[in-house]
């Protein structure tokens, strides 16, 4: 097939393309002084790895817990950063074998970071070669099957292991316990939030209004990632629809277009509120059920809808299924049923 022609559009796109893309990758923070949030965090972490250098050792393996989006990934790039080591980043259901983690523990360097995502969701057999190459630096190669095979013991350099995870409590206890630093993220405050969306909108070269900021904040869940991604569609909105300035107005505007409200909810949340509330009464009702009536899997219910519907009070969780609370049929602009409705007992 012959090339096709080149036009002033192909020879554009990708250049912009890659300018977007370094953009946004900028908005990560490089460093501990430039992480907004998570005072506590960030001090207690600052005072491990500036002993670690102090000493001239790799620190202590460290494990971050908290919901998604919070700046677990940011935090491992910045480790490595901080100490001068690569990152070598991998995740729990990238490995499967015990050979998998093998093979990448042997690669490592000395110092090198070792970054993995959802670690609770290792393998077993590569769990347990783990704990023994967090603790002594070593991994047992095992050669040939059956009666003839045999463990050829491999040294490690000292490593760092970075651990994160959305989901603490499924970690095994001897894997928790080789962390020498544990560190749970909380959610942003709005405050906390505005410093994010400034810095951002700093880097990505557009001009944010401080009204702007409040606003976009507040809709954002707690969360640094969903600010920011409201941040780039605000952003489009008033290049596209209005005079480039990310004022108030335009937040508003963009925000509305994108089906997020006042309280941050989104399409999915007020989908399942509405079922909740006008199909059925405001429940109690199973997840399946829920699940179903809003043309989701109940694993989106689950884990990307009710953990905030939860944490605002819009919903509860009790042993005969999902109840609506007063504060759901309010937004709703529905009016709350008596308190024997509300199906709590």
């Amino acid at each position: 097939m012959a090339d096709e022609p080149e036009t002033v559009e192909s020879l554009v796109r990708p250049a912009a393309d890659d300018i977007e893309r370094a953009a946004e990758a900028a908005l990560r923070p490089r460093r501990l002084d430039e992480f907004v949030g998570q005072r506590v965090v960030r001090d207690q972490l600052s005072l491990v790895l500036d002993a670690a250098k102090g000493r001239g050792r790799a620190p202590d393996h460290v494990l971050l817990s908290g919901p998604p989006g919070l700046g677990k990934t940011t935090l491992a790039m910045i480790i490595a950063a901080e100490l001068g080591a690569s990152l070598r980043v991998t995740s729990g259901p990238a490995i499967q074998h015990a050979g998998d983690l093998a093979a990448v523990l042997s690669s490592l360097d000395e110092g090198e970071v070792l970054f993995l995502d959802e670690v609770h969701r290792l393998a077993r057999p590569a769990e347990e070669l783990l704990y023994v190459a967090m603790e002594d630096f070593r991994v047992d190669v095992v050669v040939g099957k059956g009666a003839g095979a045999s463990a050829i013991p491999l040294s490690l350099p000292p490593f760092t292991v970075v651990g994160a995870t959305t989901r603490a409590g499924l970690l095994p206890a001897p894997l928790r316990d080789r962390f020498g630093f544990t560190a749970h993220l909380d959610f942003y405050s709005p405050q906390e939030l505005e410093q994010v969306l400034v810095r951002s909108a700093r880097l990505l070269g557009v001009p944010l209004g401080a009204d702007a900021a409040a606003e976009i904040a507040s809709r954002s869940r707690g969360t640094p990632r969903i600010a920011n991604r409201l941040l780039r569609r605000v952003r489009d909105w008033a290049q596209v629809r209005g005079d480039g300035q990310l004022s108030l107005t335009a937040a508003k505007a963009a925000l509305e277009v994108y089906e997020v409200d006042d309280l941050g909810l989104d399409r999915l949340d007020r989908a399942v509120l509405d079922a909740l509330c006008r199909r059925f009464g405001g429940g109690p009702v199973g997840l399946t059920t829920l699940a179903v009536a809003v043309g989701e899997e109940p694993e989106t219910v689950e884990t990307v809808a009710e953990p905030f519907l939860v944490r605002e009070g819009l919903i509860g969780r009790t042993p005969r299924g999902r109840v609506a609370t007063s504060a759901a049929w309010v937004h709703l602009g529905l009016t709350p049923p008596t308190p024997s409705g509300t199906l709590f007992d």
